[in-house]
């Protein structure tokens, strides 16, 4: 079975004081998903973080406008554990967690994520071997999305890393019908390498919200996965 194109606009890039409004019009826009990262409160860094009730918060707000959305949640935590019971609670249909912080209790992890009838990923750093994934996808207890970071996690707007490609390369060849998400600088000019390499579900921020016609650039994207796709 064939995988379908699925584009997230990456809420961290949204107006935060519109939050409602601004996951109202990427749906109106076209969006399939509405990308949700979630990160630990990190004082002493330069990067942009928020507190779990802020983001419980932001999640209900969302539901209850677009009671329709799936709401696409990447953390970049190292307790995942402790957030299954919140984010259920919160409204979050999918769940994707770092393969780097959950070696030793993937297992129980996605089973407590699909108890909550949420649908379980994994995400991987640009400097994560691909292969650290693999129990994951391949166990009884698996996941349904690998997500490939394309830009070190935790801030918005940098650049594309076209090596991590071959990551995307590989997982579509041994994977046929895995859904993979790549996250990090998509683009108008980054998505074809994207697409090409066997992405289906993309994420995209800056590109997106700093458009003056979001719908257009949603439109660009779903067409060179579905182009990609033909070949």
């Amino acid at each position: 079975m064939g995988v379908v194109a699925k584009i997230a606009p990456s809420m961290l890039s949204s107006d935060f004081a519109n939050l409602a409004s601004e996951a109202h019009r990427m749906i109106q826009d076209g969006a399939d998903w509405l990308h949700m990262d979630i990160m630990a409160l990190c004082p002493q860094s330069n990067t942009r973080c928020s507190g779990d009730s802020e983001f419980e918060k932001a999640y209900r707000v969302s539901c209850w406008i677009v009671y329709s959305a799936y709401l696409d949640c990447h953390l970049m935590v190292t307790n995942p554990l402790d957030y299954v019971e919140p984010l259920a609670k919160a409204g979050a249909s999918g769940f994707t967690f770092h393969v780097e912080v959950s070696k030793d209790n993937w297992q129980e992890l996605v089973h407590r994520i699909k108890s909550k009838g949420m649908t379980p990923g994994v995400a991987l750093k640009p400097g994560t071997p691909i292969e650290e994934v693999f129990p994951l996808v391949e166990g009884e207890t698996h996941v349904d999305m690998v997500l490939v970071m394309t830009v070190e996690p935790g801030f918005g707007g940098q650049k594309f890393m076209p090596e991590t490609m071959d990551k995307v390369c590989t997982l579509r060849k041994k994977y046929p019908s895995l859904n993979i998400e790549v996250d990090g600088g998509l683009g108008p000019s980054t998505i074809d390498i994207a697409a090409s390499a066997g992405a289906n579900c993309i994420v995209a921020g800056s590109s997106v919200f700093g458009d003056p016609d979001p719908a257009k650039v949603i439109s660009l994207l779903r067409t060179s996965v579905e182009e990609s796709q033909k070949k």
